[in-house]
């Protein structure tokens, strides 16, 4: 179905525009055919999923190729637990389809409302030094190229450009099929615990080492880190999931609810942000429960935010998080948005931010109706002076020239850019500032 384009906007309200023409593709033939109009009359094509990136890498001036309906299991190998996927398939909708086949995906990220295709094309992760984002759970993939035919790249079709397709910023093609490598169906031990955040800081190395996934959350203007450790165990292992209302009570009136309302009524009364941010750490982050792995790595976060994330070598984290403590003290920010703290093992994918380093993830937010530049532009100082390296989907002001000093692969990338799409069918405005013209 084609509709002439009105306004798309992102989830977070950071980037919008009005493409020439929508297209909602629901086969491969589709998307093939979609492209080659928009190349005979000369538009350029985006593809989108969710539009939960935070930057207008998903931002379409030409032609918008919505991936709503093309979801769903091509096929499963059961025998390498591998499942295929097409690419507008959400992460919350994975679990059901793998359910029959006791599979699950490796590690998760704690939002589920991306597309497959978007979450590894922007290099979403979750945390846990012994796990890779989740486009290293890519093994396969097919896209259209710029001239309308398929790539198929997988362990028999020029696995050489895996590195590069499976997390590929859209700049290499449309996304129609991706082929995850699955684990068996697991359960997690979850604790969420406060403590000092004295306490925590010195635990990091730690913690990180011991746990299959640590993280942490702080509150500005608190002495508490939230920590939040998960414990693998056999599908087998008894479950003790959390109650429905203790549940309802913890992730939608507190965390959603009430916080909303806090967050909103901060943005006119910032002098209240630390009043609110006391209570929170108070309020929320003791509990213990063992369910499905998917149940456990993911949340529903319904205040609407804005994000920036960067990946640091792991060894610097604390002088990073220390550092950033010392600027919203100093500047005497009303920061309402907790600073999250996780960690991943290094992998060999081009362009991944834990690309040849195991690394740790500093993300800081605020309210999406609060200006968050200041505080973000401060806070990405920080981060580069410590080797960091912008997570793909969310806020930064990097250029193709920094990022190749940041990048050991970032050359090889572009050459494979201009060997797929030498016109530059699939760029848009961030593309062309975070790869070059």
């Amino acid at each position: 179905m084609t509709r002439p384009g009105g306004e798309w906007r992102n989830w977070g309200r950071s980037a919008r525009i009005h493409p020439q023409r929508v297209e909602y593709p629901n086969s491969t033939d589709a998307v093939r055919r979609a492209v080659q109009s928009a190349r005979r009359r000369g538009l350029k094509v985006k593809a989108v999923g969710a539009g939960h990136s935070f930057t207008g890498i998903a931002a379409a001036p030409g032609v918008l190729l919505d991936l709503r309906d093309l979801t769903g299991v091509v096929r499963v190998d059961r025998e390498r637990s591998r499942v295929t996927l097409r690419a507008g398939t959400r992460l919350f909708e994975i679990p059901r389809l793998l359910a029959p086949y006791s599979l699950a995906m490796q590690n998760l990220g704690d939002i589920d409302r991306q597309t497959i295709s978007g979450a590894i094309s922007t290099g979403t992760h979750g945390t846990g030094a012994r796990f890779g984002g989740l486009a290293t759970q890519v093994v396969g993939a097919v896209l259209v190229t710029a001239d309308g035919e398929l790539l198929r790249v997988d362990e028999e079709h020029e696995p050489e450009l895996l590195p590069a397709v499976a997390l590929g910023l859209g700049a290499l093609g449309v996304l129609v099929e991706v082929t995850l490598q699955c684990v068996p169906a697991f359960i997690l031990h979850a604790v969420d615990e406060p403590g000092p955040l004295a306490a925590v800081l010195e635990s990091i190395p730690g913690r990180v080492a011991d746990a299959d996934h640590f993280e942490f959350y702080w509150f500005p203007h608190t002495e508490v880190g939230l920590t939040k450790t998960n414990t693998r165990l056999p599908a087998t292992a008894p479950r003790h999931p959390l109650a429905p209302m203790g549940r309802w009570v913890d992730e939608e009136l507190l965390s959603n609810g009430v916080y909303s309302a806090a967050c909103a009524l901060g943005t006119a009364l910032p002098p209240v942000v630390p009043r609110f941010s006391r209570l929170a750490v108070r309020l929320t982050g003791d509990r213990e429960y063992t369910d499905w792995s998917h149940r456990v790595f993911t949340q529903h976060r319904g205040v609407r935010f804005r994000e920036m994330e960067y990946a640091l070598p792991a060894e610097h984290v604390r002088t990073a998080f220390d550092r950033l403590r010392a600027l919203i003290a100093e500047q005497r920010w009303r920061i309402s948005f907790p600073v999250e703290v996780r960690f991943a093992a290094a992998d060999e994918l081009w362009l991944s931010t834990a690309h040849g380093r195991d690394s740790a993830y500093i993300a800081v937010h605020r309210y999406w109706r609060e200006n968050p530049t200041d505080y973000f532009e401060a806070v990405e100082q920080i981060m580069l002076e410590l080797g960091g390296r912008p997570h793909w989907g969310k806020m930064h002001t990097l250029d193709a020239a920094a990022l190749r000093e940041r990048y050991p692969r970032f050359d090889d990338f572009v050459r494979l850019r201009d060997r797929l799409d030498p016109e530059r069918m699939f760029e848009n405005a961030y593309l062309r500032r975070v790869l070059g013209g």
